[in-house]
């Protein structure tokens, strides 16, 4: 089969590759029917983040089963599925707690030894623990499975952020970042109730996603500007939740920066570069909250799923970009370019 591989920064290739095949009895076969390129994916493609030579790519898919192993119960045979972005058995301890990103025998989508998500088909590891059914009419529906699509990661890192930021009904939300993430903490603060959401953001195209998915206010703004804007939007106090979604040292300060004092920050961006922003002296003087990290999205698609289903959320506006599995090179660097918000894979 074909699947896309990163053989060094800016290099990504669509090679053939084996067909995956059940290695253990709880294994599936899955046959990609939509997938696309994450933010988080850059980090590999500019090199700041190792990979191997060759190693695959991609974590964000859903498609139909293709064979399963005899130890997988819970589905059969061309089954719609969508598959969260780390495998994960449903059944341990931290599965319970719905931390299923911490099972010490989960995994990535991409990681070394394993199948990326943007590839003609994957190999799913314990299937029962990891997949969620779709309804078979959704397959029909192009737009409603690009929709559901963001289940995989984007739309359940919204909510784990915002999740984290303490959203209430009634709240005023202050959202760091306008990638596809961002976003999708946008529609996630209103799916929860707030009243006011300011989106920071400079790009007008991703600006106006963020209003149609309920954002009040938009402060283009940066650095010292932007603080001074949110400041002004919420009579001096700051936002009482803050969702983070870049990763950056800047990012990170200016989520501190305008956060009401005893706010609560979630987030949710990939750390990197050389230190975090945050300072632990101005969060104890301040009574500010952090909480976030890896979103275990496993666990929020069951809630989140029939609002997608019935059109009370819509994400699909993040996919800005659809492409053939042979352009996916293309597609890469049209995000790095920033002329892309979210690249989707039709293989």
């Amino acid at each position: 089969m074909r699947a896309t591989v990163i053989h060094a920064p800016h290099d990504i290739r669509v090679e053939e590759v084996p067909d995956p095949a059940i290695r253990l009895p709880t294994d599936a076969v899955v046959r990609v029917l939509k997938a696309c390129i994450c933010g988080s994916d850059l980090w590999a493609y500019r090199g700041e983040s190792a990979r191997q030579p060759g190693q695959r790519i991609g974590h964000e898919f859903l498609g139909v089963v293709e064979e399963t192993g005899a130890g997988v119960d819970g589905f059969t045979v061309g089954d719609l599925v969508v598959a969260p972005f780390v495998w994960s058995d449903g059944t341990c301890a931290y599965c319970a707690d719905g931390l299923t990103t911490s099972w010490p025998e989960g995994g990535f989508w991409g990681s070394v030894g394993s199948d990326g998500g943007q590839g003609e088909a994957v190999r799913v590891p314990h299937a029962d623990g990891t997949l969620v059914k779709l309804p078979a009419a959704a397959a029909s529906d192009d737009r409603l499975l690009t929709a559901l699509l963001a289940l995989s990661d984007v739309l359940g890192t919204g909510h784990h952020a915002a999740l984290g930021a303490g959203v209430t009904k009634g709240s005023t939300v202050a959202v760091v970042g306008d990638g596809a993430v961002g976003l999708c903490g946008v529609l996630a603060a209103k799916r929860l109730g707030a009243e006011r959401v300011i989106a920071l953001g400079r790009h007008t195209a991703r600006t106006d996603i963020a209003r149609r998915f309920g954002a009040t206010d938009v402060v283009a703004e940066r650095g010292e500007a932007a603080l001074a804007a949110v400041r002004e939007l919420t009579r001096g106090e700051g936002a009482h939740s803050v969702i983070e979604a870049v990763g950056t040292e800047q990012s990170m300060r200016t989520a501190l920066d305008i956060v009401r004092d005893g706010g609560s920050i979630g987030y949710v961006g990939v750390p990197h570069g050389s230190a975090s922003g945050v300072d632990l002296g101005v969060m104890f003087d301040r009574n500010i909250a952090l909480r976030g990290g890896v979103a275990p999205v496993r666990t929020y698609i069951p809630e989140l799923l029939p609002d997608v289903l019935d059109g009370t959320i819509d994400p699909s506006p993040v996919f800005d970009l659809s492409i053939g599995l042979d352009e996916v090179p293309a597609g890469y660097r049209a995000m790095d370019g920033r002329t892309a918000l979210k690249v989707l894979i039709t293989p």
